[in-house]
């Protein structure tokens, strides 16, 4: 209808004349500004929201059913993301989450929970970042999570929003889904796993460039280790032993740049494991990636988390971290004081880890050729909780592949005196058949008669 065009002329042509000068917003007191601030925010909101309802008008006409006769393509562009980039001058994503936003608001029979969401928009309850984020953050339902506990989740967060900014709202949202769907968290965790890459290439001047996209446990790793070698050029803390202090101090008067002494850095440590002998056995000194976990998770029930990452960890996550590098338990009561730090708990020794790269040679998974330098410490009889002990016989050596295998597929390991035995899944062998493992060093094969 022209009366919609002109109404939305006549908003941007009092959007244009409000043009006050700095000295005038300097001379607002803080309840003037606060106020001002305020009401441009609830205006933005309006205009948003009926502007996500035209783009998914746009979408609606741009349906790959209608081909080259739909808006997008009759306009010469490939989807209605980049027509709607085009006419709003956004970016891609800003377009995206407006076409996204807009075919909820257009859609005739919408689910329960994006009714509910839609009709926050409407009311000025919520605005699009922070419907897109709820959106985001839920999901669509499934076989483990109906549409009516989503709706109740929606409730929750809208009348949470008043207080959370967009990226805490998403950051909620996920937390309720994972509550929602504990048995999916193990599914989610795979999924962000599949999506590592790493892309390199060398560019016309020489220079090798690339990108890489890591899971929250390898991505905590790596983030681990950099903190760790330049915590002190980053404001870490502060030491009081003197060799150290000398160390940060070199650091901090280093001349390279941050970022030049993290690309050294990253560099160091390839060339370390590199030029390692294939016997050496890792695991002295590691990146503090902490665990956190409740009794109940060590019950095998719930979920885990890695320090200061938002997204829980399957238990067999938990359980794999708990067995190769122990734990620091922290207890806290039912208020969420903190009543008790216990002692460090580690399942190898240095000297214990050597003993192992020696025995096992590698891997001891079948025909896997991974070395010593390449594996991690498994416990085959999980975390002595109680006891805190640990023995030798007890840990074999495992790949990160086959460890990972093993903790998240049901696979086992059980030891008969010295010999070692691979309990597959029933879903891989229904009688679960024990197979012998065999330690890739001859000398022990020898010695126990395999």
């Amino acid at each position: 209808m022209a009366d919609l065009t002109k109404v939305a002329q006549e908003a941007a042509d009092a959007a244009a004349h409000l043009h006050p000068t700095p000295a005038e917003i300097a001379a607002l007191d803080d309840t003037e500004l606060l106020d001002f601030h305020r009401t441009l925010g609830a205006a933005r909101r309006a205009l948003d929201a009926v502007t996500a309802l035209a783009s998914g008008e746009i979408e609606r006409r741009s349906s790959r059913e209608l081909g080259c006769a739909g808006l997008a393509q009759a306009s010469g562009f490939n989807s209605p993301v980049e027509l709607v980039q085009s006419l709003s001058g956004s970016t891609r994503a800003e377009a995206t989450k407006l076409v996204h936003v807009g075919g909820m608001l257009v859609d005739e029979s919408p689910a329960a929970h994006h009714s509910a969401l839609t009709a926050a928009i409407s009311t000025g309850a919520l605005s699009i970042d922070a419907v897109e984020a709820i959106r985001r953050g839920l999901g669509e339902a499934d076989a483990a999570t109906t549409v009516e506990a989503l709706r109740t989740a929606v409730d929750t967060l809208i009348a949470a929003a008043p207080t959370l900014n967009a990226d805490r709202l998403y950051r909620r949202a996920r937390e309720l889904r994972d509550e929602l769907d504990q048995a999916g968290i193990a599914r989610r965790e795979q999924e962000r796993r599949d999506l590592r890459y790493l892309k390199v290439f060398t560019r016309s001047d020489g220079m090798v460039a690339g990108s890489f996209l890591l899971d929250p446990e390898d991505g905590g790793t790596l983030v681990a280790a950099l903190d760790t070698i330049l915590s002190p050029r980053r404001g870490g803390p502060r030491f009081t032993d003197p060799t150290d202090v000398a160390t940060a101090q070199r650091l901090v008067d280093d001349p390279r740049t941050t970022p030049q002494l993290a690309a050294d850095a990253l560099m160091d440590l390839l060339r370390v494991a590199i030029d390692a002998a294939p016997g050496t056995m890792f695991g002295k000194r590691r990146p503090a990636v902490r665990v956190i976990v409740t009794e109940e998770s060590l019950s095998r029930r719930g979920s885990g988390a890695f320090e200061g990452m938002p997204d829980p960890i399957s238990f067999e996550t938990v359980e794999r971290h708990l067995c190769d590098t122990g734990v620091i338990g922290v207890r806290f009561d039912d208020n969420g004081s903190c009543i008790d730090l216990g002692r460090e708990q580690r399942l190898f020794s240095e000297r214990q880890r050597i003993a192992m790269a020696v025995r096992d040679g590698g891997c001891l998974f079948l025909d896997c050729a991974r070395p010593p330098s390449f594996c991690e410490a498994h416990h085959i009889n999980q975390w002595k909780r109680d006891t805190g002990r640990t023995d030798l016989a007890d840990g074999v050596l495992l790949c990160r592949y086959h460890h990972l295998l093993l903790h998240n597929n049901g696979w086992q390991i059980t030891r008969s005196g010295a010999q070692y035995e691979l309990v597959p899944p029933s879903a891989v062998d229904p009688e679960q058949r024990a197979v012998l493992l065999v330690s890739r060093t001859a000398a022990v094969r020898e010695l126990v008669g395999v």
